[in-house]
């Protein structure tokens, strides 16, 4: 089998003030993007490894990876994109000293903000036009209501909804920013799997920002569209352990194999996913017990198990998108220490492989040493601090650096990965498209689909063909370029 994956990440901008006056998201995002405009004369450009940079509604910059068609390299797409926006970050850091504004920017790949506001970290896969969509989305929708159990970030949330969630009036400034919830109690808190779960008002919808769903159903599939279309999943965290990452990919790719080879998986629609999701993120021990549509009833470790076992067999017979088994070995081991450290207490086997697993031990010792209570503000600044990518302030990074949190990409395959497009999709032709343009100083135009030239000729490509690094005229209009190839180099 084979997939396109792409993961979208929106990083938060925060400013720690100095002596000098305070700075807003918004000027620091036009620090950051200062060089990307210079190179590409626009706040929105697509990369020479074939991915797409540009700053979002509510000042969020956003790394959208190319194209992948195995997991490995799309995990290197994302570790590159993070390598980009740092120094990015650090660039903007200069210039703000130079205009003596001396206080620090922080770049945070996190989903939520201080004041309740959530942004995306979106995933998204090529499926086939033939498949009904309304089968794929019941049978993927339960499992990714309980996918937290497995890769949530970790959040300091309210202990207890209290009353039927409905999205407030969206009329705000910021699409972006969701419905804040009111409904819950701010009172007492406690440690939840993800914040992400108390802003998802729908299973599915064509839908982001009025009445956020789990899964986006606008069909934009970016590709030949009688062939395709794109599962637009926008309920997942942004991950700061790549180990999370595969999971989190690699298991949704799964259950997307799972069904589109036609394994048979019983119904297991939940009544009320909305509900579920949200008491799914307050259980740790993954113990709930969620209805079904049928009137059963299951607990979450139960309905990841069941998942599980028909990935197993999947994967057994080498039938799985993930791109190699080793990739996919890895993914149904990492899902079943998982749920058996769950179901036992005993996280040992997973330390530094889960960031919510990770985070939780950090605010425990954090705890216990200090005698505070999660609502203290320096549990608040803690959390902040483990999604900071800031090179002096990211604790996520000395985890990494010490050995305790776990790598699934090298740091040569993510250098790679900066400067050089996939070599198996479509994304090959673009960034060398992109990259042969910059270097020959030509005006053009590019996105997912289209490459053009804007001279006299208005010579266009369209690649319809995710899957195809090859096409004939693409390759004469990029031979046509005069001059060296030019990278963005930060």
């Amino acid at each position: 089998m084979k997939r396109i994956f792409g993961l979208e990440t929106e990083y938060g901008l925060a400013y720690t003030q100095g002596q000098s006056r305070r700075v807003g998201p918004e000027e620091i995002a036009r620090y950051l993007f200062r060089p990307v405009v210079e190179w590409g004369r626009s706040s929105n450009v697509f990369l020479p490894n074939g991915a797409r940079l540009y700053l979002d509604v509510g000042s969020h910059p956003e790394y959208a990876t190319a194209e992948c068609d195995r997991l490995p390299d799309l995990l290197a797409q994302d570790a590159a994109g993070d390598q980009i926006m740092v120094e990015l970050l650090a660039q903007a850091q200069e210039a703000l000293a130079a205009d003596e504004i001396d206080g620090r920017a922080h770049l945070v790949k996190n989903n939520v903000d201080s004041a309740g506001n959530s942004y995306g970290s979106h995933e998204n896969f090529l499926i086939r036009r033939s498949m009904d969509f309304s089968h794929l989305t019941s049978v993927l929708l339960p499992f990714l209501v309980t996918r937290q159990l497995l890769v949530g970030a970790g959040a300091i949330i309210p202990a207890k909804v209290t009353t039927e969630l409905k999205p407030a009036d969206s009329n705000r400034a910021n699409p972006h920013a969701p419905a804040r919830t009111p409904q819950l109690n701010p009172g007492q808190l406690q440690f939840g799997l993800s914040a992400r779960s108390d802003v998802m008002w729908e299973g599915v919808s064509s839908a982001t920002t009025r009445s956020r769903p789990i899964i986006n159903a606008r069909d934009e599939p970016h590709a030949d569209a009688e062939k395709y279309r794109r599962l637009h999943v926008i309920v997942g965290d942004s991950s700061m352990s790549q180990t999370t990452t595969e999971l989190k990919v690699g298991s949704a790719a799964l259950v997307l194999d799972l069904i589109e080879t036609g394994v048979p998986i019983e119904d297991l629609s939940l009544r009320n996913p909305i509900r579920d999701i949200r008491r799914v993120a307050r259980d740790l021990t993954g113990r709930t017990e969620l209805e079904l549509a049928s009137g059963q009833t299951m607990t979450t470790l139960e309905l990841l198990g069941i998942y599980l076992r028909r990935a197993q067999k999947l994967v057994a017979k080498g039938d799985h998108s993930l791109g190699d088994d080793a990739t996919a070995a890895r993914v149904i081991d990492r899902w079943q220490r998982m749920l058996t450290a769950v179901d036992t207490g005993d996280f040992a086997p997973v330390a530094g492989e889960i960031d919510w697993v990770i985070k939780r031990q950090l605010f425990d010792r954090y705890v216990a040493r200090g005698d505070i209570e999660l609502s203290d503000p320096r549990i608040a600044r803690l959390d902040f601090a483990y999604h900071d990518l800031t090179p002096q302030t990211s604790i996520f990074k000395q985890f990494e650096d010490k050995g305790a949190a776990a790598r699934a990409v090298t740091p040569e395959a993510a250098e790679q990965a900066r400067h050089h497009p996939p070599a198996t999709t479509r994304a090959h032709l673009r960034g060398r498209f992109v990259s042969g343009a910059q270097g020959a100083g030509k005006d053009y135009t590019v996105d997912w689909v289209h490459l053009r030239l804007n001279d006299q000729l208005q010579r266009a490509i369209v690649l319809k063909d995710p899957f195809s690094a090859e096409h004939e005229q693409a390759e004469k209009l990029i031979a046509g370029l005069d001059g060296q190839p030019a990278a963005f180099d930060v």
